[in-house]
């Protein structure tokens, strides 16, 4: 009875569920795929999802919905099991500038998120933008991304002397404001505000130093 008891203990399936976003779809084969899931609880993780090439309503990115990611070992892939609930990009297919923005966001959360590390917040941020995407709802996206990355833009006052009027720099270094005088002697160092594009921009390219990877395409061609 005991040797029974020891063989269940060390074949105990690890199983993860969660509220859940695709991100990407990838096929296996004939039958299967392999995709990565933003989730709520448990990050982005990757899995195998069994007859998604054969099944008569197929996985599509930008679909959320309930996660059971399953494994043996910590260190497999894991089998998915996913019933859709909203495809969130559907409004983004018939618009391209929305479709650009869209693809943008998946492929910088499968492209910097490392796997299995929750981000509740930014969970919620992007299922919130997918609903509503435009440019200045992925520009708020991608400033949050950053913060989550470490990369907290503060605006609030200047980080030289502390005034708050008057703020038209950003220290590329630091990513803090900084006012007309203290930054004159390095304008030509430092982000001109507002914030845009290609702000964010430089910043994702730290991070993707950082981690030794590209900016990805679909980022690069906004």
């Amino acid at each position: 009875m005991l040797a029974v008891n020891y063989l269940c203990c060390i074949i105990v399936i690890m199983k993860l569920e969660s509220d859940g976003l695709i991100v990407s779809i990838r096929p296996f084969g004939e039958r299967d795929a392999v995709l990565r899931i933003f989730t709520e609880m448990h990050g982005v993780l990757s899995g195998m999802l069994r007859g998604a090439g054969i099944a008569k309503t197929k996985p599509l990115v930008g679909q959320v919905g309930a996660v059971v990611w399953n494994a043996r070992l910590d260190s497999q892939l894991g089998v998915f099991h996913f019933e859709a609930q909203k495809n969130l990009a559907l409004s983004a297919m018939i618009d391209s500038s929305k479709l650009a923005f869209m693809n943008s966001v998946f492929s910088l959360i499968e492209t910097l998120l490392p796997e299995r590390e929750a981000y509740p917040d930014l969970y919620a941020s992007t299922v919130r933008v997918l609903g509503d995407i435009n440019h200045d709802t992925y520009l708020q996206w991608e400033l949050d991304l950053l913060r989550n990355l470490g990369y907290a833009l503060d605006l609030s006052k200047c980080s030289g002397c502390g005034a708050k009027d008057n703020l038209i720099y950003l220290s590329p270094r630091t990513g803090r404001a900084v006012c007309a005088d203290c930054g004159a002697p390095y304008m030509d160092k430092l982000f001109k505000l507002p914030i845009n594009l290609q702000t964010t921009m430089r910043f994702l390219e730290s991070a993707c130093r950082g981690l030794d990877v590209a900016v990805p395409n679909f980022r690069i061609f906004l």
